[in-house]
């Protein structure tokens, strides 16, 4: 067809345009890669906490000039790596932060670390740039297989992104945050839906550069970019002013941030002191009027044994504990477990009385934080994971949701676990999502932003509220709309009381089909490039 990406970017283009499409395009060299770099960098500086999302309309469009520069599909690929590149060593930079609180040990592993994982991701993005290079649509079609890819390759990155496990660490969907009307999408589309018609719409200032379109059909494109923009606020908006605001009756939480610094949270010396500040502040004034006191992950240094349900904290640490604990509700907390000489990241639920009622143990495991990859191999190499203790942690069977005396059904999700979409318990609806979590391994940096941003469109996406403790923050509350609540400041000690919000009355339509609702959304934008290409052709051929 001769209306695909062969001719040259600009031409045909108004003039100003033109130019600027032909130079981008006909960079080569290192300066090809450092504005593929700078481009994924501008993309980065959307996500949270500086959400300048008017960047992604630089970003995208930038990257499809250069792919249409490419003469091959390899050269499209190294395009969409270094672009991946900038976007991720500009979106996880932060993960240096843990390996500087023991630099002897772990600080040879930074630039592995940080610069070895984005490089990894990265080749997530150059699939997607090279697939779309390889169908050669041009103009709007091109655009919107672009798209596409993008999100077919970033929910690819969330199932097998991290040595075999996932990493949907920054979906571009969570760039929206800033704007509680624009993450309601997720509720019907999942993160990865959201984030295909995020690129959509942020990518479609690029057929302002196709020579063989149109001014009229570039203007109707850009239209219908800006409606859809549009369409999904006015969504959102609708949706929110529907939201009941009704809290749980008869459920008062105390969310406690402890912030102990991860320098200090395993030393000897401290052990006992955290376990006094956390029963002091879970005790502090207005504790009559509070039901349920949420701790955060490996909130403290006491292994639970196990045979759950039948465990009881003994000893003195129970009268403290059960002292904290309401009548008739519930202490619920991160604990590390050991059964049978294996450790568990452990979510417990502890009644009256200190008995453990249930127990949750995380089946996302961190790579590198809680396990080392092929041990046997990196081992000799001198890697070792960053938690606490000398071996790994065993992973649990998988979501669940548990009985919280006094309240509805929670769903745990530990640290690392909030940032995957669809992995709540599906034979039992939750009535609350709990993600407990230390980002004090990450400090005062994006990192934590980033991590509770993901964590509430968990809570759209499932029609579900969160509840979140963190040992330095970001602690909060989130009702089922993403709406934050109530939150404290990072890296401040302190409690959070609140009311506990209600799920919405129906599971949303992501919650009843998952991401089978990307691959429809995805398929059908298919049909409309390969249409809009097909009619491109012909008006092209007319002429």
């Amino acid at each position: 067809m001769s209306a695909r990406i062969d001719a040259l970017p600009g031409a045909g283009a108004p003039a100003p345009a033109a130019g600027l499409a032909a130079r981008i395009a006909g960079l080569r060299g290192w300066r090809r890669r450092g504005a593929a770099l700078l481009f994924g960098a501008l993309a980065a500086a959307a996500l949270p906490p500086v959400h300048a999302l008017p960047l992604l309309l630089v970003a995208f469009p930038g990257l499809i000039l250069l792919l249409r520069g490419t003469g091959t599909v390899w050269n499209g690929f190294w395009a969409g790596w270094w672009f991946g590149c900038g976007f991720f060593i500009g979106g996880i930079y932060w993960l240096a932060w843990p390996f500087t609180l023991d630099m002897e040990r772990f600080g040879w592993m930074i630039p592995f670390a940080v610069f070895g994982l984005s490089a990894l991701q990265a080749v997530f993005v150059g699939a997607a740039a090279a697939l779309a290079r390889a169908t050669r649509f041009a103009g709007a079609a091109g655009v919107v297989v672009f798209a596409v890819c993008w999100a077919a390759l970033e929910f690819a990155r969330g199932q097998v992104g991290n040595v075999f496990a996932g990493f949907p660490w920054n979906l571009i969907a969570i760039s929206w945050t800033a704007v509680d009307e624009m993450i309601q999408p997720a509720a019907y589309l999942g993160a990865y839906g959201l984030g295909f018609l995020t690129v959509l719409v942020a990518a479609m200032p690029a057929v302002l550069f196709e020579p063989s379109m149109r001014r009229g059909a570039r203007a109707a494109w850009l239209g219908g970019a800006l409606v859809l923009l549009a369409a999904l606020w006015l969504g959102g908006a609708q949706r929110l002013a529907a939201a009941s605001g009704e809290p749980v009756p008869g459920v008062r939480l105390r969310l406690v941030q402890g912030n102990i610094a991860q320098s200090l949270k395993w030393v000897e010396g401290r052990r006992e002191q955290t376990f006094a500040h956390y029963i002091r502040l879970s005790a502090s004034p207005g504790f009559e009027r509070i039901t349920h006191v949420v701790w955060p992950e490996t909130a403290i240094d006491y292994r639970f044994d196990t045979e759950i349900p039948a465990a009881r904290i003994e000893g003195e640490r129970l009268r403290r504990i059960a002292a904290i604990i309401p009548p008739n509700g519930a202490l619920l907390l991160g604990a590390i477990r050991d059964h049978q000489r294996r450790y568990y990241n452990s979510f417990h639920v502890v009644g009256p009385g200190g008995k453990v009622v249930a127990t949750y143990d995380k089946h996302e495991l961190v790579p590198f934080g809680e396990f080392v990859p092929m041990r046997p191999v990196l081992r000799r190499l001198g890697v070792e994971k960053l938690a606490h203790g000398a071996g790994d942690y065993s992973a649990g069977p998988g979501p669940a949701t548990l009985d919280v005396p006094g309240a509805p059904g929670a769903s745990p999700l530990i640290c690392y676990e909030a940032i995957f979409p669809g992995r709540t318990d599906p034979l039992r609806r939750p009535g609350w999502l709990v993600n407990v979590t230390n980002d004090a391994w990450f400090g005062l940096t994006s990192g934590p932003y980033q991590h509770f941003a993901s964590a509430r469109l968990r809570a759209v996406e499932e029609g579900v509220p969160l509840v979140r403790a963190a040992n330095t923050g970001i602690t909060a509350v989130v009702d089922a709309y993403g709406r934050v609540q109530a939150r404290l400041a990072i890296m401040t000690p302190g409690v959070l009381d609140a009311a506990l919000p209600r799920a919405t009355m129906r599971p949303t339509f992501y919650e009843r089909l998952g991401d089978r609702v990307l691959l429809v959304l995805l398929l059908l934008a298919l049909l409309v490039a390969v249409g809009t290409d097909m009619r491109h052709f012909a008006l092209h051929n007319r002429r």
